[in-house]
């Protein structure tokens, strides 16, 4: 069965919503839903009462659980910058509904707890504070409608208790969560460590085996006396054969030495989801200069490094585009954008780009997000052709000469 459009759109997680969050951990998108057990209350609060049911709760409990329910998932599944609005809409539902309806207590308690699990990296001071402050209306709509003294203790107690043990767990659960990332890209670097060291050892290891050879070769070159001509022919392709294959590795060495825009995009991506900001990035262009790498990785870092702190963004993107004779870099973001003048930070990137002989240009439109695009003219090292290919000729011409 098929849920028609608007319902997906509805209940379709955010890529920064709490649900999506617990799917990147590999957990159940369901496993908050548990806590939903505590809205049993609901049902329960008339007992506690004069025992009975009446016409007027089970109206509003018609009315009111089922715009509950969408409250709470909504705050699951909206994007984090939004997601607090639902929490204190339960809030609100509760105070509404106080004079004819004291089972609605249930969702205050639910508005102050969800506003911590909803809330975009909210320290545990602001969220107690704001707790107050929810708890302080709450205690005077109460005092206004007669509620008992007993209620005025007893709602900011359980929401303070229960709120803070939720923000504790959310908080151990995040570092958790970070260390795993941590672990993760820890793994990826040390296999990008792993390239570099075959890369060195390939290059002491051939490289003095080819040089050994070449001096070999010539000295033969120069001792052997029996056809003067042809062996000095022979040797002198002989060694070129081996001088490009030196090149060759030499070549081979350098691609895999050329790790830093990897490890900078590496560590990117561990710093923005760490801050709950989604990261989104491509391969970089094989064959880059290593001033060029260097000087773009350099400029990555600054980016991101403003992201994570000033863009308030949920999601970001890194893509590289090799041009006919450039490289262009694009890093945007869907944060609150509005970047009027160039900073210490953007000054600096100008900076580095400008030394490349390159360009810079920034789009940030209030709440629209920034693009930061870099164009950087290069030279691409095209591969060498393959040790094979080198020699075919080389030794068609040594066949020819010996015939």
């Amino acid at each position: 069965m098929t849920l028609p459009a608007w319902l997906r759109r509805h209940f379709t997680p955010a890529p920064d919503s709490t649900v999506a969050a617990e799917i990147r951990r590999g957990k159940s998108p369901w496993t908050d839903g548990v806590h939903l057990l505590w809205s049993l209350w609901v049902f329960l609060t008339p007992l506690m009462g004069d025992g009975h049911y009446t016409v007027l709760w089970l109206c509003l409990t018609l009315l009111s659980y089922p715009l509950f329910l969408w409250l709470y998932a909504k705050a699951l599944l909206a994007p984090r910058k939004i997601a607090w609005r639902y929490a204190i809409g339960m809030a609100l539902l509760s105070l509404l509904l106080l004079r004819w309806y004291p089972s609605g207590l249930s969702y205050f308690v639910f508005g102050c707890v969800m506003l911590r699990i909803s809330a975009q990296r909210l320290a545990l001071g602001k969220y107690i504070l704001q707790l107050l402050a929810m708890n302080l209306v709450y205690v005077g709509v109460a005092t206004w409608l007669g509620y008992p003294r007993e209620l005025w203790l007893w709602v900011p107690a359980m929401t303070l208790v229960i709120g803070i043990i939720v923000n504790v767990e959310h908080i151990s659960q995040e570092k958790d969560a970070a260390l795993a990332l941590s672990q993760e890209e820890v793994r990826k670097l040390a296999a990008t460590a792993e390239r570099e060291r075959i890369g060195r050892d390939l290059h002491d290891l051939l490289g003095h085996t080819l040089s050994l050879i070449t001096l070999k070769l010539e000295l033969s070159r120069k001792l052997f006396e029996r056809d003067p001509a042809t062996s000095k022919r022979e040797l002198e392709e002989a060694e070129q054969v081996v001088r490009d294959a030196l090149a060759q590795v030499r070549s081979a060495v350098t691609g895999i030495r050329a790790t830093d825009l990897a490890a900078e995009l590496a560590s990117a991506k561990l710093l923005l989801e760490s801050a709950q900001v989604q990261l989104d990035y491509g391969a970089s262009p094989p064959g880059l200069p290593p001033e060029v790498e260097r000087g773009l990785a350099l400029v990555l870092r600054e980016a991101v490094t403003n992201i994570c702190r000033h863009a308030q963004a949920a999601q970001a993107q890194v893509e590289f585009k090799r041009e006919d004779k450039a490289v262009q870099l694009c890093i945007s973001d869907n944060g609150r954008g509005g970047v009027a003048a160039d900073g210490n930070g953007l000054s600096g990137m100008r900076d580095r780009v400008r030394a490349l002989g390159g360009s810079l240009s920034v789009e940030s439109p209030r709440n629209g997000g920034t693009r930061l695009l870099v164009r950087v003219p290069l030279v691409w090292r095209e591969p060498l052709l393959p040790l094979r290919t080198v020699a075919t000729p080389v030794l068609a011409a040594s066949t020819q000469g010996q015939g």
